[in-house]
């Protein structure tokens, strides 16, 4: 385990879906301490189980309520539907204060989630800015990930574009795109979260027109 991730506590909210346990598992095996939060305790118990076990020991994961673990994380990330993504985020609001929110949300709208359709906030991320408020960095990042690259020890050939409100909260996220085994770019402030939410919406069409279930991107010319 890392020094520096001792003490770091990430919770995902919503990990008990494929995308937030996909998340889990990578910074857990990198050897952050992982709150899965869900609406139902039990779920989240399972989850971590789950999780811990695909891992062996020496990992950290451990399941409860969403407000619980955003209460007791140092970072926070965001993994539900959007249909719950209002809801979800009033339950944890007072929890964020002071910390950093990851919203991996995107709006899509059943049953034309290969349209782009953004709320009127602008973006996912913009409108869970409005709900939290000015106490809570909020940043948007992994929307461009497909789960199923996220479970398994194979190299992920996609690349994580992190928007947010501040330089400094998107270089901290950048840092967990990193320890989960993924390349981040500093994609610039959260209004620019309108361009990446809107991206998962268009590679669901390319997946549907050719055949694929895990089209990605990735960001050519410049070296890291």
């Amino acid at each position: 385990m890392k020094e520096d991730h001792i003490l770091l506590s990430v919770a995902v909210l919503g990990g008990t879906g494929k995308e937030g346990k996909g998340l889990a598992y990578r910074w857990a095996k990198a050897g952050y301490h992982v709150l899965i939060g869900s609406r139902a305790e039990e779920k989240a118990i399972a989850a971590a189980k789950e999780v811990a076990e695909m891992l062996g020991d020496g990992v950290s994961v451990v399941g409860m309520s969403n407000p619980q673990a955003a209460k007791e994380a140092n970072i926070v990330v965001l993994t539900v539907p959007y249909a719950a993504h209002r809801d979800t985020l009033e339950s944890v609001k007072d929890a964020l204060q002071g910390k950093i929110l990851v919203d991996v949300t995107v709006p899509l709208v059943p049953p034309k989630v290969a349209t782009v359709q953004m709320p009127a906030a602008g973006s996912a991320a913009q409108e869970a800015k409005q709900i939290v408020g000015a106490g809570v960095e909020v940043c948007a990042a992994f929307q461009n990930i497909s789960h199923e690259h996220l479970i398994g020890e194979e190299g992920v050939e996609c690349d994580v574009l992190v928007t947010g409100t501040s330089k400094d909260a998107r270089a901290n996220v950048i840092t967990l795109v990193e320890a989960a085994g993924l390349r981040g770019w500093d994609a610039g402030p959260i209004e620019n979260s309108v361009v990446v939410e809107g991206l998962t919406s268009v590679l669901i069409g390319i997946n549907k027109k050719y055949g694929s279930t895990h089209a990605g991107i990735k960001i050519t010319g410049i070296s890291k």
